[in-house]
């Protein structure tokens, strides 16, 4: 069995057995771009939450966007981390993972685009100008990060290369 790394698995993430950390996840493109968009992410909406963004409408869009693939993501990575998806193996994860990857990637861009646009420098507020350009900075990396791991679950999902997620369900057929 190839891991998300394409590296061998052993059985210990059949569906009878506990949960364990997978390590070579860690290591693989997809586990560390996950990595980087719950810390991205989580600077965008952290960001944003702490200036007066309910008097925006726009920011609101963003605040949408980031909270919601914030928590998502983190799912996603736990699933993967501790094999979960092993468990539920009648689940095609990586059509999953691609689809999810490819709609937060397009949301991403709407709410980078909003970000970046809704920045006034002339705000009456300094330190809101700072954090809105800083979200809008960071909003730009995850869109990037999102749309990196697109293409990796693409190519999982076509079965295309070893370095990406390989499909869970030939593990168990």
């Amino acid at each position: 069995m190839a891991g998300l790394s394409g590296a061998p698995r052993s059985r210990s993430g059949s569906p009878g057995s506990p949960a364990a950390l997978d390590s070579t996840f860690l290591r693989s493109p997809l586990g560390g771009l996950m990595g980087a968009q719950a810390v991205l992410g989580l600077l965008v909406w952290a960001l944003i939450a702490d200036t007066t963004y309910y008097l925006h409408a726009a920011y609101g869009w963003v605040m949408f966007v980031s909270i919601f693939f914030w928590i998502l993501t983190i799912l996603f990575f736990v699933t993967y981390l501790l094999q979960l998806q092993l468990k539920f193996y009648m689940i095609p994860w990586p059509l999953v993972l691609m689809i999810f990857n490819a709609a937060a990637t397009v949301l991403y861009v709407t709410a980078f685009v909003t970000c970046a646009a809704a920045v006034q420098p002339t705000s009456w507020r300094q330190w809101d100008y700072n954090r809105r350009a800083a979200a809008a900075f960071f909003a730009c990396l995850v869109m990037i990060t999102y749309g990196a791991s697109t293409f990796f679950s693409f190519r999982a999902w076509k079965g295309l290369g070893s370095n990406a997620a390989t499909s869970q369900v030939t593990d168990h057929a």
